[in-house]
């Protein structure tokens, strides 16, 4: 009897053993799986979070667009405005003034001398148009004289060095509203606000490589409305019938650098006239080399001190 009792808490001891392992393991594995789903938790609230910023941005950034787009048209109707009025009002005081200076000085010689007054405006008419003809053939000569060597003086600064490219960032890009092959893009190139800019790029490029990404921009065409929306400014590419790429600035590129070209100084013109035709003059000479660098004339697109304007893959292309 004194051996069966000492044999059966062995057993019962026995028995136990695995199932404490069993549960200890159980406890360290859900202990596991709760730190896991913690970080999940954790995860999913700083994403919620990132999501609900970017969509906020996103909602200012196409109110931005929106309420620029609205200020460019009043500018426009204001300016339009402005101009007809400023012709009438250019128009209307000169006769009035005309009228009013000659009745002014008219006037104090009538009462001191009737006679001579009246003879000395005779007078002084009867001149008049004979001197005024004789300077209007003067003057004719001359421009025709100056006319002739402005021409080739003109001929001979169409270069390159008319174009007024930089480095820009493009913030944001969406579909333009009324044209599915064209993109709305907000453009930093440097200036107090972004430029807006609409590119024929949504066949080429998709729209997440189009979001905050560096660029060359040409800045001094004149602004053109493209399906309603006034475009500031060319996104320069890499380009061929079948393929698309967006130069790429050197690394350490800003917003607003200037783009220059060895052999070829000067100041870009404020805004290049269309009937000037300088871009369409200078866009053949524009094009990628072997090694993919953009140049003009075997001038690489330069940033002083930060190197050339690249395209990705597309050697021996035009650029447009």
């Amino acid at each position: 009897m004194f051996l069966v009792t000492r044999s059966l808490p062995l057993v019962k001891m026995s028995g136990h053993t695995p199932s404490l392992m069993r549960l200890e393991q159980r406890a360290a594995e859900a202990d596991h799986i709760i730190d896991y789903l913690k970080q999940q938790v954790q995860l999913l609230k700083e994403k919620a979070k990132v999501q609900a910023t970017v969509r906020e941005e996103k909602k200012l950034m196409v109110e931005n667009t929106k309420l620029k787009r609205d200020i460019e048209q009043l500018k426009q109707t204001l300016l339009e405005k402005e101009k007809s009025r400023g012709v009438r009002e250019v128009a209307m005081p000169t006769a009035g003034d005309s009228s009013v200076q000659c009745a002014s000085k008219s006037t104090p010689p009538q009462p001191s001398s009737p006679a001579r007054s009246s003879t000395s405006p005779v007078a002084t008419a009867s001149p008049p148009p004979k001197n005024s003809e004789g300077k209007k053939n003067k003057p004719e000569k001359r421009e025709k004289g100056e006319k002739k060597p402005a021409a080739p003086q003109e001929e001979a600064k169409v270069d390159v060095s008319r174009l007024d490219m930089r480095v820009g960032r493009i913030v944001t890009a969406e579909k333009h509203p009324d044209a599915d092959s064209l993109y709305v893009e907000q453009v930093d190139v440097g200036e107090a606000a972004p430029r807006t800019v609409v590119s024929g790029l949504v066949k080429h490029i998709p729209i997440d490589q189009m979001q905050n990404r560096m660029a060359v921009l040409l800045c001094n065409l004149k602004p053109a409305k493209m399906r309603g929306v006034v475009s500031q400014a060319m996104v320069m590419c890499a380009s061929s019938p079948d393929k698309v790429e967006i130069l790429d600035p050197p690394s350490g590129a800003v917003p607003g650098d200037r783009v220059i070209f060895q052999g070829f100084p000067g100041e870009p013109d404020k805004e290049l006239n269309p009937k000037k035709k300088v871009w369409e003059a200078v866009q053949p000479d524009l094009k990628t080399d072997g090694q993919c660098v953009a140049n003009y004339k075997g001038a690489p697109f330069e940033i002083a001190g930060k190197g050339v304007c690249k395209a990705q893959t597309m050697s021996n292309s035009g650029i447009k």
